[in-house]
């Protein structure tokens, strides 16, 4: 009995072992094939965390180890020539090593994410027009009957509340400006230039009455020469009620919230009625505010320098603090195209609707994600002054230059307007100060030399593109043409540049246009015209237009000018 006992104990020992064995394999097996999983994914982190801050121009040293639940990763960024840079990271997890390997190239110009990308203007759409792609936009879009858009449509709020121009010290304000007293003294007059460019919100001034004068309307207008203009941009109303016989500040809200480009100057006049006992004193100094000037007169007559010269009235001028929405628009096709905003109604989205009030759409509001914000344009102002550098630099032409037959053309400066009445070819970046405008039908393109690059054509004006008028690449895939106008026109706009009510950019029937910015202005479109992609501070599309998001737009490549970020040249594991 006992032999048997031990001849089963050996037996169920070997059967055991044998069971046992393999498990253990097994089960080291898959510890091993874990951990080798854990340590490409932090190999993964630890190179998209040094992408991330390349491509955002966050610091970052040419080594760096992030250790994550015990276990580290170790980045190392070398750079490879003038326009390369290689990022290895290597992820270590219980001594099992993955390499992953990103290499990096420079890119040119700018980057295009969205086919359309609207400023604070926002986009407003007409009957049956809409846009192929995706839109960003800092502002509204309105549309009419069937308006759409294919992609996703993202619509952010504007910046918060805040005033940009501010003359308020010293208190008590050394002078006051009486007005309304008799037609030589009616109203009065307050120049001013906004350090960013913005919608208009509400203006603030320091100011008391005498007796009881009635509400007065209060204006925005554009410049004329060193006056106020008569065109208005906008009004809000002072109310009697709110003013006492001591100074204080009183709000006066806009009835419409017009975009104020940055730099250019404005008007805001309170235009009051005349009596020589009920009547208004706004608060003065001078030398304290740089950005204008203070005017007395009449609105609709003439203007004259205060008494004594040189005076600025106390006021705070407010831009921002508008909820942004989506209006009477179809959104996305084929099961995709979301849309992001505020409040959206009138809609109908094919896909998620994300926002935190809707009304009359065909779907809820998902109210999981934070509303859009603002996002910045491609194109910056450096970017700009040097290609005007380039321009520059190829010779100065004075003098409007008119093309009567075909000519090439670049690298020019213009100091002048620019008619194209015939095939225009560019051979280099071209600069005009005055406006651009074509006649019908004509050409404009690229000389075959631009390659996969794209031309540049700047005005400091605005640029008319009549019917029918064609835009053509080099010959070579990836080549664009961008027109450019860094004019404020928004078709309400009078004066120089934007004489006779125009937009920055026009572009009319038929018209075949590859890159339109005009990130100060308005970009308008006629029927039946397409783009490859379009920026502007506003954005119209007339009945029947589509803008059309061209393949490949994403990241432009220009001749000159600085580079536009970085581009992944590849992916690879390596270890």
């Amino acid at each position: 009995m006992l032999i048997s006992v031990i001849f089963f104990l050996f037996i169920s020992l070997a059967i055991i072992s044998g069971l046992v064995g393999p498990t253990v394999r097994e089960f080291k097996n898959a510890n091993v094939n874990l951990n080798s999983k854990k340590s490409y994914f932090l190999a993964e982190s630890g190179g998209e965390d040094a992408l991330y801050r390349i491509l955002n121009n966050i610091e970052i040293s040419e080594s760096e180890t992030i250790t994550l639940d015990s276990n580290s990763v170790t980045t190392d960024i070398a750079s490879i020539g003038n326009n390369q840079k290689q990022i290895v990271s290597l992820g270590d997890v219980g001594n099992l090593e993955r390499q992953n390997s990103l290499l990096l190239k420079t890119g040119s110009g700018a980057v295009f994410k969205y086919g359309t990308q609207a400023g604070q203007g926002g986009m407003t759409i007409g009957n049956n027009a809409g846009l192929n792609g995706s839109l960003y936009s800092n502002g509204s879009i309105l549309g009419s009957n069937h308006a759409f858009i294919t992609g996703d449509a993202y619509v952010a709020n504007s910046p918060a509340l805040a005033a940009d121009q501010i003359n308020d010290t010293p208190t008590p304000p050394p002078y006051g400006m009486v007005f309304g007293t008799a037609n030589a003294t009616q109203d009065i007059a307050q120049s001013f230039q906004l350090t960013t460019s913005g919608l208009a919100n509400k203006v603030q001034f320091y100011i008391k009455k005498n007796g009881n004068p009635g509400n007065v309307t209060v204006r925005i207008t554009t410049n004329n020469g060193s006056a106020p203009s008569t065109t208005t941009i906008t009004t809000g109303t002072l109310s009697a009620t709110l003013v006492t016989g001591s100074y204080g500040w009183v709000n006066v809200t806009f009835a419409s919230s017009p975009f104020l480009a940055a730099g250019t100057t404005y008007w805001v006049v309170i235009d009051n009625n005349t009596s020589l006992s009920n009547y208004y004193t706004l608060a003065g100094n001078t030398g304290a505010y740089a950005n204008g000037q203070a005017k007395i007169g009449a609105y609709s007559g003439t203007w004259n320098n205060t008494t004594p010269a040189g005076l600025d009235g106390y006021f705070k001028f407010y831009l921002g603090g508008f909820t942004s929405q989506i209006d009477n628009m179809e959104i996305g096709t084929s099961g995709v195209g979301e849309a992001h905003a505020n409040l959206v109604k009138n809609s109908t989205i094919t896909g998620s609707l994300y926002c935190q009030t809707g009304t009359n759409n065909n779907k809820a509001c998902n109210t999981s994600q934070a509303d859009p914000v603002p996002i910045d344009f491609p194109i910056s102002d450096a970017n700009i002054a040097d290609w005007k550098t380039d321009a520059e630099n190829g010779g100065v032409t004075n003098g409007d230059v008119t093309v009567s037959a075909p000519t090439t053309l670049g690298p020019r400066k213009i100091i002048g307007d620019l008619t194209i009445n015939n095939t225009l070819t560019m051979a280099n970046t071209i600069w005009v100060t005055g406006n651009i405008s074509t006649s019908n039908n004509i050409t404009l393109k690229l000389d075959p030399s631009f390659g996969a690059t794209t031309g540049i054509i700047i005005a400091d004006g605005f640029i008319d593109m009549a019917n029918g008028v064609d835009v053509l690449d080099s010959g070579t895939p990836g080549s664009y043409i961008l027109l450019l106008s860094t004019a404020p026109c928004d078709g309400g706009t009078s004066g120089n540049p934007c004489a006779g009510n125009v937009d920055a950019i026009t572009i009319r029937n038929n018209s075949d246009i590859l890159i339109a910015n005009a990130q100060q202005g308005t970009v308008s479109f006629g029927n039946n015209a397409t783009v490859k992609e379009v920026t502007g501070n506003k954005i119209k599309v007339a009945n029947n237009a589509t803008i059309t998001y061209g393949s490949g737009v994403f990241s432009v490549d220009f001749t000159s000018g600085p580079g536009g970020g970085w581009d992944i040249l590849g992916w690879k594991e390596t270890q």
